[in-house]
């Protein structure tokens, strides 16, 4: 028998409901949404999930999935608070660790799951929620929560400290990275650590190979989900009902894709021609998919990535979304790449290079990825897409052109890396991404000719675009 992780065995949570009595599961994601929630599972599952992130370094979304399937008695809703409890802790995360240090007594000889506890009820009442309900819902008694009613005094003790600690703290990340969100943003760093610690929207692309963004959202709409086109991205829907999107016939039928508006925007710069256009770093394939509906699935696409489970996602994805013009290779990690790549040289009208990063602009959707980032790692990370940028350029025909991206916050992982591959690429020039979004939207999302996109500034996740000519001989 599999041992729980975390949370009282089943034998001590009641007696035992014989089957035909137990609630039958929420099959409909909008429906019971006014019952109450069964507080003591959703904290047991919360519990469980939480501390296979905190306490076993799983990845949150794979904690959550597996806690969920197979906590399989929970209704939706309770599902989703489960799910927004974890990741509103996930956030702040520093943040109420520091102000359990200062409200509660002894709080570092406590267990790892009263902590816990404790860590909820404190995230919970940051998230707004009445301090009475906290206690109530959470089985703490009055005496041992009487301080959550002063953590304003807590918050008051944290801004005594000096400027860069309290801004890691507030923000929820690590030291090294406070220090470079200040040195590149300076007073506006506060508001990108205030943004990447909301959850953030839940956005769609459409996909023209199956409709207009206008016929997808009348689809979505008779489903009962209610949409708004997005700001910034032609092709963007913000889905505002909470349902699980997955489940949507308009999702199976390909209409839409979930992807954020910020990297549909990086999709655009692609602007890819109906003839040979490489995705370098396909991963699940999101962007080559969009790249296949600017191309009219005329031409060829090469997705290209190292994890084979990956581009096995993609395959599925293409049949659904009706997309026939994709090629999937599977490359070498190494310089073996350079050798299963040379038929490619110079053959290819756009070669788009969305290099794996610190992922530092993600972390509204992935917050536990800032606990993990050292600062070897982001070197790491800066070293390999130096090298990335430069194996994929080879594969950029004269006159082509060649698209760098990463959904990373940071200079370094952006601006640096394109002033070191021009320094040793003459061959390659910059030029204004302008063209590809037009005037109006390049005035709001552009610097020095470059895509920057920020969380605080435009409601997306942080996105970095260079597009790079290659001189014609």
């Amino acid at each position: 028998m599999k041992k729980r992780a975390l949370g009282p065995p089943r034998r001590d949570r009641g007696p035992k409901v014989e089957k035909k009595d137990r609630p039958k599961r929420d099959k409909d994601p909008n429906s019971l949404a006014n019952r109450a929630l069964r507080e003591d599972l959703v904290m047991l599952a919360c519990l469980e999930a939480y501390g296979a992130v905190r306490h076993d370094g799983r990845l949150a979304d794979r904690a959550l999935d597996f806690t969920l399937r197979r906590d399989k008695h929970l209704y939706s809703q309770e599902r989703r608070a489960v799910a927004e409890r974890v990741y509103a802790l996930l956030r702040k995360q520093r943040l109420v660790d520091y102000l359990a240090d200062v409200k509660v007594k002894g709080f570092e000889a406590l267990v790892s799951s009263r902590k816990d506890i404790y860590r909820f009820a404190i995230s919970r009442v940051l998230e707004g929620e009445d301090v009475s309900l906290v206690v109530q819902t959470q089985g703490m008694p009055g005496t041992d929560a009487s301080w959550l009613k002063t953590l304003s005094h807590g918050r008051a003790k944290l801004m005594e400290l000096p400027e860069l600690e309290r801004f890691a703290i507030e923000a929820s990340i690590p030291d090294f990275l406070a220090v470079k969100l200040l040195a590149e943003l300076g007073t506006e760093a506060r508001l990108v650590g205030d943004a990447m610690n909301k959850r953030g929207p839940l956005c769609a692309r459409t996909n023209p190979l199956k409709g207009t963004r206008e016929e997808v959202q009348r689809l979505l709409e008779a489903e009962g989900v209610k949409v708004s086109p997005t700001l910034l991205s032609p092709f963007g829907l913000i889905l505002e009902t909470r349902t699980n999107v997955y489940a949507l016939k308009t999702f199976k039928d390909g209409y839409f894709e979930v992807q954020d508006e910020g990297s549909q925007l990086l999709g655009m710069l692609v602007d890819a021609p109906p003839r040979k256009v490489i995705d370098a770093c396909a991963g699940a394939g999101g962007k080559a998919l969009q790249l296949a509906a600017q191309m009219k699935n005329r031409g060829e696409i090469y997705a290209l990535d190292v994890e084979e489970r990956r581009l096995e996602d993609l395959k599925l994805r293409a049949r659904r979304a009706g997309v026939h013009n994709v090629r999937i290779q599977v490359i070498a990690q190494g310089p073996e790449a350079e050798e299963q790549l040379v038929k490619l040289n110079g053959q290819a009208e756009r070669v788009l290079v969305d290099a794996p990063c610190s992922g530092s602009g993600t972390y509204r959707r992935k917050p536990d990825a800032r606990y993990r980032l050292t600062e070897a790692m982001l070197a790491e990370h800066v070293e390999k897409q130096k090298v990335l940028i430069a194996r994929f350029a080879k594969l950029v025909k004269p006159g082509g052109r060649l698209i760098y991206g990463t959904c990373s916050l940071l200079r370094e992982e952006n601006e640096g890396v394109i002033e070191h591959f021009l320094a040793s690429h003459p061959d390659f020039q910059l030029t204004p991404a302008t063209p590809w979004l037009g005037e109006a939207l390049a005035a709001q999302t552009t610097r020095e000719g470059m895509l920057r996109l920020y969380p605080h500034r435009h409601d997306t996740d942080g996105f970095f675009g260079a597009v790079l000519v290659r001189k014609a001989k």
